[in-house]
Protein backbone atom coordinates (compact mmCIF):
# COMPACT_ATOMS: atom_id res chain seq x y z
CA UNK A 1 0.00 0.00 0.00
CA UNK A 2 1.01 3.44 -1.09
CA UNK A 3 1.07 6.40 1.69
CA UNK A 4 -0.19 9.72 0.17
CA UNK A 5 1.89 12.15 0.50
CA UNK A 6 0.68 14.15 3.61
CA UNK A 7 0.74 10.55 5.28
CA UNK A 8 4.73 10.54 4.35
CA UNK A 9 4.80 14.10 5.48
CA UNK A 10 3.36 13.40 9.34
CA UNK A 11 5.35 9.99 9.88
CA UNK A 12 8.49 12.69 8.92
CA UNK A 13 7.77 14.78 11.88
CA UNK A 14 6.81 12.33 14.16
CA UNK A 15 9.57 10.05 13.55
CA UNK A 16 12.25 12.80 13.45
CA UNK A 17 10.35 14.68 16.84
CA UNK A 18 12.20 14.47 19.93
CA UNK A 19 12.52 11.02 22.21
CA UNK A 20 10.85 9.08 19.47
CA UNK A 21 12.31 6.41 18.00
CA UNK A 22 11.16 2.98 16.14
CA UNK A 23 9.23 1.51 18.35
CA UNK A 24 7.47 4.62 20.26
CA UNK A 25 7.00 5.33 16.82
CA UNK A 26 4.97 2.19 16.34
CA UNK A 27 3.37 2.43 19.81
CA UNK A 28 1.55 5.63 18.79
CA UNK A 29 0.98 4.48 15.47
CA UNK A 30 -0.81 1.74 16.94
CA UNK A 31 -2.72 3.67 19.55
CA UNK A 32 -3.87 6.57 17.24
CA UNK A 33 -3.93 5.04 13.92
CA UNK A 34 -2.62 7.48 12.04
CA UNK A 35 1.03 9.75 12.70
CA UNK A 36 -1.56 13.42 12.29
CA UNK A 37 -3.91 12.13 15.44
CA UNK A 38 -0.15 10.83 16.97
CA UNK A 39 1.36 14.16 16.56
CA UNK A 40 -2.07 16.34 17.86
CA UNK A 41 -2.18 13.94 20.99
CA UNK A 42 1.96 14.22 21.82
CA UNK A 43 2.68 16.27 25.59
CA UNK A 44 4.45 18.87 25.59
CA UNK A 45 7.71 17.03 26.53
CA UNK A 46 7.97 15.42 22.77
CA UNK A 47 9.47 18.49 20.35
CA UNK A 48 7.66 18.28 17.65
CA UNK A 49 9.91 17.93 14.03
CA UNK A 50 8.48 21.34 11.91
CA UNK A 51 6.47 20.37 9.31
CA UNK A 52 7.65 22.59 6.76
CA UNK A 53 11.03 20.76 7.15
CA UNK A 54 9.42 17.54 6.77
CA UNK A 55 7.49 19.02 3.52
CA UNK A 56 10.82 20.16 2.36
CA UNK A 57 12.65 16.67 2.95
CA UNK A 58 9.95 15.08 0.86
CA UNK A 59 10.21 17.39 -1.78
CA UNK A 60 14.38 16.76 -1.32
CA UNK A 61 13.11 13.18 -2.58
CA UNK A 62 11.09 13.73 -4.85
CA UNK A 63 14.16 15.87 -6.77
CA UNK A 64 16.79 13.54 -6.12
CA UNK A 65 15.23 10.98 -7.37
CA UNK A 66 14.63 8.95 -3.70
CA UNK A 67 12.09 6.58 -2.51
CA UNK A 68 10.66 6.97 0.71
CA UNK A 69 9.03 3.13 2.03
CA UNK A 70 6.41 3.30 4.84
CA UNK A 71 6.20 0.01 6.80
CA UNK A 72 2.99 -0.42 4.99
CA UNK A 73 4.90 -0.10 1.21
CA UNK A 74 4.62 -3.01 -0.74
CA UNK A 75 8.20 -2.26 -1.71
CA UNK A 76 9.32 -2.30 2.12
CA UNK A 77 11.74 -5.22 2.98
CA UNK A 78 10.01 -8.26 4.01
CA UNK A 79 12.86 -9.39 5.91
CA UNK A 80 13.16 -6.17 8.32
CA UNK A 81 8.99 -6.03 9.12
CA UNK A 82 10.56 -8.89 11.21
CA UNK A 83 12.61 -5.92 13.87
CA UNK A 84 10.81 -4.78 16.98
CA UNK A 85 12.45 -1.33 15.49
CA UNK A 86 12.18 -1.48 11.95
CA UNK A 87 12.66 1.44 10.54
CA UNK A 88 9.48 3.50 10.23
CA UNK A 89 10.87 4.80 6.99
CA UNK A 90 13.12 3.71 4.26
CA UNK A 91 15.02 5.87 1.96
CA UNK A 92 16.10 3.78 -0.87
CA UNK A 93 18.39 5.68 -3.82
CA UNK A 94 18.36 3.41 -6.97
CA UNK A 95 15.94 0.26 -7.53
CA UNK A 96 13.83 -0.52 -4.52
CA UNK A 97 12.32 -4.08 -6.23
CA UNK A 98 16.02 -5.83 -4.88
CA UNK A 99 15.33 -4.91 -1.21
CA UNK A 100 12.87 -8.49 -1.67
CA UNK A 101 15.55 -10.24 -3.19
CA UNK A 102 14.96 -13.83 -2.35
CA UNK A 103 18.46 -14.83 -1.24
CA UNK A 104 21.05 -12.29 0.15
CA UNK A 105 24.49 -12.64 1.67
CA UNK A 106 25.33 -9.45 3.68
CA UNK A 107 29.80 -9.11 3.58
CA UNK A 108 31.40 -7.39 6.50
CA UNK A 109 35.16 -6.89 8.10
CA UNK A 110 37.21 -4.72 8.99
CA UNK A 111 38.14 -1.09 7.51
CA UNK A 112 42.02 -1.30 7.65
CA UNK A 113 41.75 -4.69 6.29
CA UNK A 114 44.61 -6.86 4.77
CA UNK A 115 45.08 -7.12 0.62
CA UNK A 116 44.50 -10.78 1.11
CA UNK A 117 41.18 -9.93 3.26
CA UNK A 118 40.01 -7.76 0.34
CA UNK A 119 40.40 -10.07 -2.02
CA UNK A 120 38.80 -12.92 -1.02
CA UNK A 121 35.96 -10.64 -0.23
CA UNK A 122 35.84 -9.49 -3.46
CA UNK A 123 35.71 -13.11 -5.22
CA UNK A 124 32.93 -14.56 -2.56
CA UNK A 125 30.74 -11.50 -3.72
CA UNK A 126 31.68 -12.25 -7.42
CA UNK A 127 30.74 -15.83 -6.81
CA UNK A 128 27.34 -15.56 -4.56
CA UNK A 129 26.62 -12.72 -7.48
CA UNK A 130 26.55 -15.41 -10.35
CA UNK A 131 24.98 -17.39 -8.40
CA UNK A 132 21.78 -15.44 -7.85
CA UNK A 133 22.49 -13.81 -4.28
CA UNK A 134 22.16 -10.73 -3.61
CA UNK A 135 25.32 -8.61 -1.86
CA UNK A 136 24.75 -6.53 1.14
CA UNK A 137 27.36 -4.36 2.69
CA UNK A 138 27.87 -0.70 4.31
CA UNK A 139 30.47 0.67 1.46
CA UNK A 140 32.51 1.52 4.47
CA UNK A 141 36.80 1.29 3.59
CA UNK A 142 38.11 -2.06 3.79
CA UNK A 143 36.02 -5.47 3.11
CA UNK A 144 32.64 -3.56 2.55
CA UNK A 145 33.96 -1.69 -0.35
CA UNK A 146 35.74 -4.92 -1.63
CA UNK A 147 33.00 -6.65 -1.62
CA UNK A 148 30.64 -4.07 -3.70
CA UNK A 149 32.79 -3.82 -5.96
CA UNK A 150 33.15 -8.17 -6.29
CA UNK A 151 29.28 -8.33 -6.26
CA UNK A 152 29.23 -5.59 -9.49
CA UNK A 153 31.67 -7.27 -11.40
CA UNK A 154 30.04 -10.17 -11.66
CA UNK A 155 27.18 -10.51 -14.90
CA UNK A 156 29.40 -8.78 -17.39
CA UNK A 157 30.47 -6.07 -14.61
CA UNK A 158 26.09 -5.01 -14.31
CA UNK A 159 25.36 -7.31 -10.83
CA UNK A 160 23.40 -5.14 -8.41
CA UNK A 161 24.46 -4.84 -4.31
CA UNK A 162 23.25 -3.00 -1.78
CA UNK A 163 24.79 -0.64 0.22
CA UNK A 164 23.16 0.39 3.83
CA UNK A 165 24.37 3.82 5.25
CA UNK A 166 24.89 5.27 8.67
CA UNK A 167 24.85 8.68 7.15
CA UNK A 168 21.70 10.21 4.56
CA UNK A 169 21.14 8.34 1.58
CA UNK A 170 22.26 11.67 0.09
CA UNK A 171 25.63 11.98 2.10
CA UNK A 172 28.69 9.97 0.49
CA UNK A 173 30.83 8.13 3.44
CA UNK A 174 33.54 7.81 2.71
CA UNK A 175 34.01 10.94 0.77
CA UNK A 176 36.70 8.90 -1.73
CA UNK A 177 34.05 6.42 -2.43
CA UNK A 178 31.74 8.66 -4.63
CA UNK A 179 32.47 6.57 -7.57
CA UNK A 180 31.38 3.63 -6.23
CA UNK A 181 28.43 5.35 -4.73
CA UNK A 182 27.27 6.09 -8.44
CA UNK A 183 28.01 3.06 -9.55
CA UNK A 184 25.76 1.16 -6.55
CA UNK A 185 22.96 3.60 -7.05
CA UNK A 186 22.88 2.97 -10.90
CA UNK A 187 23.49 -1.02 -10.32
CA UNK A 188 22.02 -1.51 -7.27
CA UNK A 189 20.78 0.65 -4.39
CA UNK A 190 21.79 2.52 -1.32
CA UNK A 191 19.14 2.24 1.07
CA UNK A 192 18.83 4.71 4.73
CA UNK A 193 16.70 5.32 7.48
CA UNK A 194 18.58 8.62 8.43
CA UNK A 195 16.76 11.63 6.92
CA UNK A 196 18.39 13.41 3.66
CA UNK A 197 21.63 15.12 4.85
CA UNK A 198 22.34 13.13 7.90
CA UNK A 199 26.14 13.68 8.38
CA UNK A 200 28.38 10.48 9.57
CA UNK A 201 27.53 10.26 13.17
CA UNK A 202 29.46 7.46 15.46
CA UNK A 203 26.03 6.55 17.10
CA UNK A 204 24.36 5.81 13.85
CA UNK A 205 26.59 3.25 12.71
CA UNK A 206 25.05 0.62 15.10
CA UNK A 207 21.39 1.57 14.06
CA UNK A 208 22.95 0.67 10.54
CA UNK A 209 24.19 -2.69 10.78
CA UNK A 210 21.02 -4.17 12.39
CA UNK A 211 19.71 -3.05 8.73
CA UNK A 212 22.72 -4.90 7.54
CA UNK A 213 21.82 -7.89 9.27
CA UNK A 214 18.20 -7.92 9.02
CA UNK A 215 18.23 -7.62 4.98
CA UNK A 216 19.87 -10.78 5.14
CA UNK A 217 19.90 -14.14 5.19
CA UNK A 218 23.34 -14.83 6.43
CA UNK A 219 26.55 -12.31 7.49
CA UNK A 220 30.01 -12.98 6.45
CA UNK A 221 32.47 -11.69 8.49
CA UNK A 222 35.87 -11.91 6.72
CA UNK A 223 38.16 -10.01 9.04
CA UNK A 224 37.74 -7.90 12.18
CA UNK A 225 38.80 -7.27 15.18
CA UNK A 226 36.93 -8.17 18.43
CA UNK A 227 35.31 -4.71 19.53
CA UNK A 228 34.32 -3.74 15.64
CA UNK A 229 31.61 -2.95 14.49
CA UNK A 230 31.59 -6.16 11.97
CA UNK A 231 31.06 -8.23 15.11
CA UNK A 232 28.39 -6.02 16.59
CA UNK A 233 26.25 -6.72 12.98
CA UNK A 234 27.75 -10.82 13.28
CA UNK A 235 25.55 -10.73 17.12
CA UNK A 236 23.02 -8.99 15.57
CA UNK A 237 22.45 -11.24 13.36
CA UNK A 238 22.63 -14.33 15.62
CA UNK A 239 19.92 -12.47 17.59
CA UNK A 240 17.42 -12.42 14.53
CA UNK A 241 17.97 -15.97 13.79
CA UNK A 242 19.99 -15.57 10.73
CA UNK A 243 22.73 -17.72 9.43
CA UNK A 244 26.18 -16.56 10.96
CA UNK A 245 29.69 -17.43 8.55
CA UNK A 246 33.31 -16.47 8.96
CA UNK A 247 36.73 -16.57 7.43
CA UNK A 248 39.25 -18.39 10.14
CA UNK A 249 42.36 -16.62 10.27
CA UNK A 250 46.27 -16.15 11.63
CA UNK A 251 45.80 -16.32 15.53
CA UNK A 252 48.40 -14.22 16.07
CA UNK A 253 47.00 -10.94 13.64
CA UNK A 254 44.34 -8.68 15.50
CA UNK A 255 42.15 -8.35 12.38
CA UNK A 256 41.70 -12.53 12.87
CA UNK A 257 40.07 -12.41 16.36
CA UNK A 258 36.97 -10.91 15.55
CA UNK A 259 36.21 -14.21 13.13
CA UNK A 260 37.72 -16.65 15.11
CA UNK A 261 35.99 -15.97 18.29
CA UNK A 262 32.56 -15.85 16.06
CA UNK A 263 33.88 -19.82 14.71
CA UNK A 264 34.16 -20.76 18.47
CA UNK A 265 30.28 -19.39 19.36
CA UNK A 266 28.77 -21.55 16.49
CA UNK A 267 29.40 -19.35 13.39
CA UNK A 268 30.07 -21.10 10.66
CA UNK A 269 33.77 -21.54 9.35
CA UNK A 270 34.08 -20.49 5.37
CA UNK A 271 36.72 -20.74 3.04
CA UNK A 272 34.67 -20.26 -0.20
CA UNK A 273 31.52 -19.10 -1.75
CA UNK A 274 30.43 -22.35 -2.37
CA UNK A 275 30.69 -23.08 1.79
CA UNK A 276 28.03 -20.27 2.08
CA UNK A 277 25.80 -22.28 -0.90
CA UNK A 278 25.59 -24.79 0.77
CA UNK A 279 24.18 -23.89 3.99
CA UNK A 280 22.19 -21.60 2.31
CA UNK A 281 20.80 -24.41 0.71
CA UNK A 282 20.06 -26.57 2.71
CA UNK A 283 18.96 -23.65 5.49
CA UNK A 284 16.06 -22.14 2.87
CA UNK A 285 15.39 -25.27 0.78
CA UNK A 286 16.36 -23.37 -2.18
CA UNK A 287 17.85 -24.55 -5.34
CA UNK A 288 21.53 -23.51 -5.94
CA UNK A 289 23.05 -23.92 -8.98
CA UNK A 290 26.43 -25.75 -8.58
CA UNK A 291 29.35 -23.56 -8.71
CA UNK A 292 30.95 -23.52 -12.57
CA UNK A 293 34.59 -24.35 -12.82
CA UNK A 294 35.00 -21.03 -14.59
CA UNK A 295 33.53 -19.34 -11.77
CA UNK A 296 35.72 -21.21 -9.34
CA UNK A 297 38.96 -19.46 -11.06
CA UNK A 298 40.25 -16.71 -8.67
CA UNK A 299 39.75 -13.87 -10.75
CA UNK A 300 41.07 -11.48 -8.04
CA UNK A 301 44.46 -12.60 -7.30
CA UNK A 302 47.51 -13.48 -8.86
CA UNK A 303 49.18 -16.93 -7.54
CA UNK A 304 51.92 -16.24 -4.87
CA UNK A 305 55.68 -17.22 -5.84
CA UNK A 306 56.80 -19.74 -3.04
CA UNK A 307 59.61 -18.29 -2.55
CA UNK A 308 57.88 -15.16 -1.25
CA UNK A 309 55.99 -16.56 1.43
CA UNK A 310 57.90 -16.38 4.10
CA UNK A 311 57.92 -12.38 5.37
CA UNK A 312 60.01 -11.18 8.32
CA UNK A 313 58.58 -8.77 10.31
CA UNK A 314 60.73 -6.82 12.30
CA UNK A 315 60.57 -7.22 15.83
CA UNK A 316 60.54 -3.98 16.81
CA UNK A 317 58.87 -0.85 14.58
CA UNK A 318 61.00 1.98 14.11
CA UNK A 319 58.31 5.17 14.33
CA UNK A 320 58.16 6.33 11.01
CA UNK A 321 54.40 6.30 9.97
CA UNK A 322 55.61 4.78 6.51
CA UNK A 323 56.92 2.04 8.08
CA UNK A 324 54.25 0.91 10.06
CA UNK A 325 52.03 1.77 7.23
CA UNK A 326 53.32 -1.18 5.28
CA UNK A 327 53.74 -3.26 7.56
CA UNK A 328 49.86 -3.49 7.91
CA UNK A 329 49.65 -4.94 4.69
CA UNK A 330 52.04 -8.15 5.49
CA UNK A 331 50.58 -11.68 6.28
CA UNK A 332 52.02 -14.85 6.69
CA UNK A 333 50.90 -15.75 3.08
CA UNK A 334 52.78 -12.31 1.46
CA UNK A 335 51.92 -9.98 -1.03
CA UNK A 336 53.35 -8.36 -3.70
CA UNK A 337 55.14 -5.28 -3.76
CA UNK A 338 53.16 -3.41 -6.20
CA UNK A 339 50.30 -4.22 -4.46
CA UNK A 340 51.24 -2.47 -1.37
CA UNK A 341 52.48 0.44 -3.53
CA UNK A 342 49.37 1.29 -5.27
CA UNK A 343 47.30 0.33 -2.09
CA UNK A 344 49.04 2.46 0.43
CA UNK A 345 49.89 5.60 -1.43
CA UNK A 346 53.79 5.05 -0.55
CA UNK A 347 56.28 5.76 -3.27
CA UNK A 348 58.08 2.58 -4.58
CA UNK A 349 61.44 3.63 -3.16
CA UNK A 350 59.74 3.65 0.71
CA UNK A 351 58.22 0.61 -0.11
Amino acid sequence: MKLSDKEIIDRIQLINSDNIGPVTFYKLLQQYQTAAKALAELPPKYKIFPRAKAQTELELAKKKGIHILSFEDDLYPANLKELEDAPPLLYVKGNPELLNHPLSVSIVGARNASINGRKLASKIAYELTNNEVLVISGMARGIDTAAHKGAMHAKGQSAPTIAVLGTGVDVIYPSENRELYEQITAQGAVVSEFPLGTEPQSGNFPRRNRIVSALSLGTLVVEATLHSGSLITARLAMEQGRDVFAVPGNPVESRSLGPNKLIKEGAVLIENSEDILNVLSITNNHQIKKLHSHIQKDLFAKPLDKEKNNVDIPQQLKSDNSEKKVLDYLSANGVYVDEIIRDSGLDASTV
